[in-house]
């Protein structure tokens, strides 16, 4: 199974690698897992090559962070997930995408903030052949490794 991580948070990428590297380990399956930190640099993966599995963050920048070269990402994007599923949907490139998120909320312009029920279900709604899940990245809580191990399962069973 070839596997894009989209997250731009060090700490949650190491987590999250490591977490999925237990579950293929477990099942005894084989897997690539590859990495992007922001909305462009997911776009030129996938163009490289469609994973079988998006691993994709909500909240992401639009390019990637370079300190050395003083280049910070340009603006941050509080749903720069869904950039990448606009993309994706425009260019006809389908596949499977868990949302993995440390917020349980999101704030848009002018408006009430959105939950991340709320969330699931307008992109449930708006891309229903890439969504299997949204899940809400705790540390401290087991739930989405729940969620994220089942998940890879039945992709791996399909």
């Amino acid at each position: 199974m070839r596997i894009l991580l989209v997250e731009d948070e060090i700490p949650k990428k190491e987590h999250l690698k490591s977490f999925i590297e237990s579950i293929f380990n477990e099942l005894q399956n084989e897997y690539c897992i590859q990495f992007a930190s922001s909305v462009n640099s997911a776009l030129d993966r996938i163009e490289e090559e469609v994973p079988d599995l998006l691993i994709l963050d909500m909240s992401l920048p639009t390019f990637d962070i370079n300190l050395e070269k003083k280049e910070f990402g340009g603006n941050p994007q509080g749903f720069g997930g869904i950039e990448v599923l606009k993309n994706l949907k425009i260019d006809k490139v389908i596949c499977k995408t868990l949302i993995i998120t440390g917020y349980e909320a999101f704030s848009k312009k002018n408006s009430k903030p959105v939950d991340i029920n709320t969330l699931k279900s307008d992109l449930l709604a708006k891309y229903p052949e890439y969504i299997i899940d949204v899940l809400h990245f705790n540390s401290t809580y087991d739930t989405w490794k729940i969620k994220l191990k089942s998940s890879i399962e039945d992709l791996i069973k399909s």
